[in-house]
């Protein structure tokens, strides 16, 4: 990939363009904290060629948010659980109104 390249994808929500030195610096937050929410599983950052932690925007959204939680004072494992379970009650509630969706152009007289 080229420069050019890397600078298109500065707009793409999951290209990992920030180290972990900048994320924590963004998030007002420190390393460790970023590495204990990747070993809880909230987020996996991809590795560059030389193994360093690279961040996507979408990422540190997450870890904002569980950054928010554990300044409210909940156990940094509980606020990555949180979280999950947010983003999957999110996805359960986007695939049932596609179902939905779906079922009321099949049959729209059935809800009439």
């Amino acid at each position: 990939m080229t420069a050019d390249d890397s600078f298109g994808r500065l707009d793409d929500d999951d290209y990992p363009a920030y180290t972990m030195g900048r994320a924590a610096a963004m998030l007002g937050t420190t390393q460790g904290f970023l590495r204990a929410i990747g070993e809880a599983r909230l987020i996996t950052p991809l590795r560059s060629e030389g193994g360093h932690r690279r961040y996507s925007r979408y990422q540190l959204r997450i870890a904002a948010r569980a950054r928010e939680l554990v300044d409210q004072g909940t156990p940094i494992e509980a606020a990555c659980r949180i979280i999950i379970l947010e983003d999957q009650l999110e996805e359960a509630q986007r695939i049932n109104a596609e179902y939905r969706r779906a079922a009321g152009s099949v049959n729209p007289s059935a809800s009439a």
